[in-house]
C-alpha cells in the first residue's frame, strides 16, 4: 500500500505528556521480551522467540519447511538457505543450532556466494529439498525464478545435486511463491502470482485454455501503469509430479495468492490479495480466502475488468477479509490444538499483523466459514508458517528487507488436543468430485453426468458441471442447450457454449437466450442470464444490426433494478447494442448513490476502520478513503457512459460531463483519480471537436495534473538525492549546524512530506497530531531527526493507540477518548476523529498501549542532505521566516 500520510513528531511530545502506563497487562508483561508481550494470543496458547535473524546478521525470511528429520530449513528473501535444529518445546535454552546451507556440487566456492537461496517456496518431500525461487538471476545470485529440486546423492547430509525442475518467467511480489505436498502424498502443487507466465508445457489444463477478458465494460487498465501488460489468466495454481515433468493447470483467475493448503477432505484453499490502489471504486475486491476447486477461474483481470464474485462463470470466495497483504496459508489438522482449530485455516497477513483462523464448516459441496483473530502483534509482518513435527505453529516476520523473527506458538491449555471431530464429507461434495472427473478432458459420459447439475443450487456443484461440459466436443452438446426447455439450464449451456462455440452460433443462441422468461427468474437467475448475453457478445464479436436490436428490446424495460450487480450487467451490455435510453437512466442513478453496496469496502469480515492504527504506514490510506469515499456505483454508471454514443442531449451531456468535477472531489485509491480521469477522456471522444473545449472544462480538466493521475498540486518535490536516511547519518549531517538555511526549501519539503496533512504550523494545516510551531523550543535539530528516522522508539501516551483484547478472541485499535463505567469511547480515523466507536467493558479482556507509532519510518527518505537540513530549520524556526536560522540565505543564493 501506499504512504501517502503521515504524523510527524508526537513521539517528542513524551516530555510533556504523563507517561502514565494504562495498560492492565503491564505487571504481566514488563519482564517479558517486548517481542513476546506484543502478541495477541488464544487463551491457552504460549509463544516462544526462537531466533531473530536481522539481529543475527542472516537476512529477513520468508519461507520455511521442515525436513524429515525435525529441521527447519528457512530462506532469506534477498539470499542463503538456512538450516537448523530447534529445542523442544519449554526448554530452558531456546537457542536453536543453526547453519548455513551449503550446497556441494562441485569446486568450493567462498562463504560468500549464495549457491541456492533467494526462496518463496519451500518444501521437503521426496527425499528431496524443493526450492522455489522468486528472482531475476544477476552478479549476486546467478540462479532465475524456477523449481529447483535438490537432493543429497552420496548420504553425507549435505545437497549436491541440483536440478531445475521448471524454469519460471515471473519474479518479485507477485512471482511464484510456494510448494505444497498433495493430500495423497503423490504430487506437489505450485502457486504463482499474476506477474508470472504459466509455463509453455503445460500437458492438461483443468480450466479451459481460451481465457479472455470477457468484459463489455469500458476498458481501462491502471493509470499508474500496475499490471498493464498482464492478462489473463492471472494467479493460478498447478499440479506436478514429483520430478517436474508433467504440469497440470488446476486453477487461475487470482491476483496474488502467496499460498495454499488442504483440509482433510482434499480440498484447497488460498489467500488471495486486493489491489489496494483500487480501495473505493467498485471493482475493488478485498483479501479472500478462496476454495479452490477443479478448474476454478476467479475472474482477476487488469485494470477495472476484475469480474463480479456473482458471474456464473466465476467462483465466488467462501470469505471477504478486507484490505491486507496475504501471505502465508496453511490447515490445522495436525497441531496439537483444541478440536475447532484443527479445523481451521490459518491465513497470514502481512501489513496488519494477524493471523485468521477460519474454522470451516460444510455446506452443500463447498464450505462457510467463522472467522477468528487467531494471534496478532503491532508490528508483525507476518511471512510463511508451518506445523512443525511436535504439533506447534511455526511463524516467521520480515520481508522487504525488514526485521525477522522466528516463533513458536504452543498449546498449554486445558482443552482436550488428542481428539478432533473431522468435517465429514457431504453428498455434494462426492458428486462435484465425481463431476470434476470429466476436467481432464474428452471422456464418455460426460455430458449425460454433468447435465442433470446445470441448474443445481449448489453454486460449485453447478459451476463443475459446466466446466465439465465444456472439456467434451461441442457438437456432442450443442444442440442440447437450444432443445433445453429449462431456464436456468439453458443459462448455463449458453455459457458453455458462448465459450467453446463457433461465432457462427451467435444470432441462433442470442434468439434461445431471449426466449427465456425474464420475468420469473430469480435475481441471481437474471444475473446469469445477463451474463451468458454479455459473454456471447464479447465472445462472439459486435453483432448485426438486427442482433443488437433483438437484446435491446429484451432487456431495456428491465433497467434499471434494484441489485447493483444486475445494474452493472445491464447498463453495460445496452451501452454496447445502442439502447438510446440507456444514458438518461444511468445518469439518474448517477444522482442517486444510494444502493444496496454504495460502501464496497464494507462486505468483509474485518472492519477497514479496524486496520488503520494497527499500521498507520498502510492505514493512513485507508482512513483518508473512509472519510471521503464516492459512491462506488457512481463510479460504474459514470464509467459506462463512456462507451455510450445514442441517447444523448446537450441537458444529459451537461448533467454527465459536471459529474466528472465532482467525482473528482472524493478520495479513494491511487488510481481513482487516474481512473476517473481515463473515463472523462473516453467520453470526451465522443462529442464534436466544436464542443471538445466546452465540456472538457466542465468536465475538472484544470483540476488535473499533467499526467492526468493526480489533482494539481503546487507543491515543490524533493530533487533528492533519494537516501535512507539511519541515526548513523545524523551526526555527519548536522555537524555544521544549521545556519544560513533556505527557508522556502524547508517550507516546500515540509509540505512535500505531507506533514501538513496531519500537524499545523502557524494555524496552517491538521490536528490530528501536535502543533509543530514551538517544536523548536525544546527539542534539538538532532532529536528531530531522529524522531522522524524511528518514530516507533518513543510514543507519547498523548497520541498513542490503545490495542483492547475482546472475550471473543478478537481485538480492536484505537485512541482511547473516553471512558465510564460500562464502555470504552475511541476514534479509530485520524481524518474522521468525531466518528467514535463503543467498546463494552464487559467485552473486553485487557487493554495495552501500542508499538506503532501514527507516523511511518521513511517520510524523509526523498530527500537530499540540503533538503533534510532546510526541514530541520523550517522545524526549529517553527515556521517563521524572520528567524536568524535564515539569515544570510538571500545573500548566499546571489552570490
Amino acid at each position: 500500500m501506499i504512504k501517502n500520510s503521515f504524523l510527524l513528531l508526537a513521539m517528542l511530545l513524551l516530555v510533556v505528556s504523563c507517561g502514565t502506563e494504562t495498560s492492565k497487562e503491564a505487571d504481566s508483561t514488563e519482564n517479558q521480551d517486548p517481542k513476546i508481550a506484543k502478541l495477541k494470543l488464544q487463551p491457552g496458547f504460549k509463544a516462544e522467540l526462537l531466533y531473530s535473524p536481522g539481529e543475527a546478521g542472516t537476512g529477513s525470511w520468508v519461507s520455511m519447511a521442515f525436513d524429515d528429520k525435525g529441521r527447519l530449513i528457512t530462506s532469506d528473501q534477498y539470499g542463503f538457505l538456512y538450516r537448523m535444529e530447534v529445542p523442544e518445546i519449554g526448554s530452558e535454552n531456546l537457542t536453536p543450532k543453526i547453519e548455513k546451507l551449503k550446497i556441494q556440487t562441485g569446486e568450493q566456492v567462498a562463504d560468500s556466494v549464495v549457491q541456492m537461496g533467494y526462496a518463496q517456496g519451500l518444501l521437503y518431500a521426496f527425499n528431496s529439498l524443493y526450492v522455489m525461487i522468486n528472482h531475476w538471476g544477476n552478479e549476486d545470485f546467478e540462479k532465475s525464478s524456477g523449481l529447483y529440486r535438490l537432493q543429497d546423492t552420496d548420504n553425507d547430509d549435505q545437497y549436491d545435486k541440483v536440478t531445475l525442475l521448471q524454469k519460471l518467467e515471473g519474479a518479485g511480489e507477485h512471482g511464484p511463491h510456494s510448494i505444497v505436498p498433495s493430500p495423497d502424498g503423490k504430487s506437489l502443487y505450485v502457486i504463482a502470482g499474476n506477474h508470472t507466465d504459466l509455463p509453455e508445457e503445460i500437458d492438461t489444463y483443468r480450466l479451459p485454455k481460451n481465457w479472455a477478458d470477457d468484459n463489455l465494460f469500458p476498458q481501462i487498465k491502471d493509470p499508474r501503469g500496475h499490471a498493464n501488460d498482464r492478462g489473463a489468466p492471472g494467479g493460478w495454481v498447478a499440479k506436478i509430479d514429483p520430478d517436474g515433468k508433467n504440469w497440470e493447470l488446476v486453477a487461475a483467475g487470482f491476483r496474488n495468492p502467496y499460498d495454499l493448503a488442504f483440509n482433510e477432505l482434499g480440498d484447497m484453499f488460498v489467500y488471495d490479495s486486493d489491489m489496494e490502489w483500487d480501495l473505493g471504486m467498485p471493482w475493488y475486491r478485498p483479501t479472500r480466502i478462496c476454495h479452490v476447486t477443479s478448474g476454478a477461474e476467479f475472474g482477476w483481470r487488469t485494470g477495472n475488468g476484475k469480474w463480479a464474485p456473482a458471474y456464473p462463470d466465476n467462483l465466488p470466495p467462501l470469505m471477504n477479509i478486507g484490505q491486507g497483504s496475504p501471505t502465508n496459508v496453511m490447515y490445522g489438522s495436525n497441531a496439537k490444538f483444541p478440536s475447532k482449530y484443527k479445523r481451521s485455516v490459518f491465513a497470514f497477513d502481512w501489513s496488519f499483523g494477524i493471523i485468521y483462523g477460519i474454522e470451516l464448516q460444510t455446506q452443500g459441496s463447498s464450505y462457510k466459514g467463522v472467522r477468528e483473530e487467531f494471534l496478532s502483534g503491532l508490528p508483525l509482518p507476518l511471512t510463511d508458517g508451518v506445523i512443525g513435527p511436535d504439533g506447534a505453529m511455526y511463524f516467521m516476520t520480515g520481508g522487504r528487507r525488514l526485521d525477522s523473527d522466528l516463533y513458536r506458538v504452543y498449546y498449554d491449555g486445558d482443552t482436550d488436543t488428542e481428539s478432533a471431530v473431522a468435517l465429514e464429507q457431504t453428498e455434494e461434495n462426492k458428486i462435484r468430485k465425481e463431476l470434476e472427473t470429466y476436467h481432464l478432458g474428452p471422456k464418455e459420459g460426460a455430458v449425460e453426468a454433468a447435465w442433470p447439475h446445470l441448474d443445481s443450487d449448489d453454486r460449485f456443484l453447478q459451476y463443475a458441471a459446466r466446466v465439465a461440459l465444456e472439456h467434451q466436443p461441442v457438437n456432442t452438446w450443442q444442440q442440447k442447450v437450444y432443445d433445453e426447455k429449462g431456464a436456468v439450464k439453458k443459462t448455463q449451456g449458453a455459457i458453455a457454449l458462448a465459450r467453446q462455440g463457433d461465432a457462427t452460433q451467435q444470432r441462433k443462441l442470442l434468439e434461445s437466450l431471449t426466449g427465456i422468461d425474464y420475468v420469473n427468474l430469480s435475481t441471481s437467475e437474471q444475473v446469469d442470464l445477463v451474463r451468458a448475453i454479455e459473454l456471447t457478445l464479447s465472445r462472439m464479436g459486435k453483432p448485426n444490426a438486427s442482433s443488437q436490436k433483438l437484446v435491446r428490446d429484451y432487456l431495456a424495460s428491465h433497467y434499471p433494478t434494484e441489485t447493483d450487480v444486475l445494474n452493472q450487467l445491464l447498463s453495460k451490455t445496452l451501452v454496447y447494442v445502442g439502447e438510446p435510453t440507456v444514458v438518461s437512466k444511468t445518469l439518474a442513478l448517477l444522482e442517486n448513490p444510494q444502493g444496496e453496496n454504495a460502501d464496497v469496502m464494507a462486505n468483509s469480515a474485518t472492519d477497514a476502520a479496524d486496520l488503520i492504527l494497527r499500521n498507520p504506514q498502510y492505514g493512513m490510506d485507508i482512513a483518508e478513503t473512509l472519510k471521503n469515499m464516492p459512491p462506488a456505483q457512481n463510479t460504474y454508471y459514470g464509467t459506462v457512459l463512456s462507451g455510450a454514443t445514442n441517447g444523448w442531449t446537450p441537458e444529459l451531456r451537461e448533467k454527465y460531463f459536471k459529474w466528472f468535477y465532482k467525482a473528482f472531489s472524493f478520495k479513494a485509491g491511487r488510481s481513482y483519480i487516474g481512473f476517473i480521469d481515463k473515463a472523462r477522456q473516453g467520453a470526451l471522444a465522443n462529442v464534436s471537436k466544436s464542443q471538445f473545449e466546452l465540456y472538457n472544462e466542465m468536465s475538472g480538466d484544470s483540476l488535473l495534473s499533467s499526467s492526468g493521475n493526480d489533482l494539481v498540486s503546487n507543491a515543490v518535490q524533493p530533487k533528492g538525492p533519494r537516501k535512507n536516511w539511519s541515526e548513523e547519518d545524523i551526526e555527519p549531517l548536522l555537524a555544521g549546524g544549521l545556519e544560513n538555511r533556505d527557508f522556502e526549501q524547508g517550507r516546500n519539503m515540509f509540505l512535500a512530506t505531507n506533514c501538513i496533512t496531519c500537524h499545523s504550523m502557524k494555524g496552517e494545516g491538521q490536528s490530528i497530531g501536535p502543533d509543530l510551531t514551538n517544536l523548536g523550543t525544546r527539542f534539538s535539530p538532532a532529536d528531530m531527526m531522529k524522531a522522524i528516522i524511528d518514530p516507533n522508539d518513543v510514543i507519547s501516551d498523548q497520541y498513542n493507540s490503545t490495542v483492547f483484547t475482546l472475550k471473543d478472541g478478537n481485538s480492536v485499535v484505537g485512541r482511547l477518548i473516553s471512558e465510564n463505567g460500562s464502555e470504552y469511547k475511541i476514534s479509530q480515523n485520524p481524518y474522521a476523529p468525531d466518528v467514535i466507536r463503543s467498546i463494552p467493558k464487559g467485552d473486553v479482556v485487557n487493554t495495552k498501549m501500542s508499538t506503532i507509532s501514527l507516523m511511518p519510518p521513511g517520510t524523509i527518505n526523498r530527500l537530499g542532505p540540503d533538503e533534510v537540513k532546510d526541514l530541520l530549520a523550517y522545524l526549529v524556526a517553527g515556521g517563521d521566516k524572520d528567524n536568524p536560522i535564515f539569515a544570510g540565505a538571500d545573500e548566499a543564493v546571489a552570490e
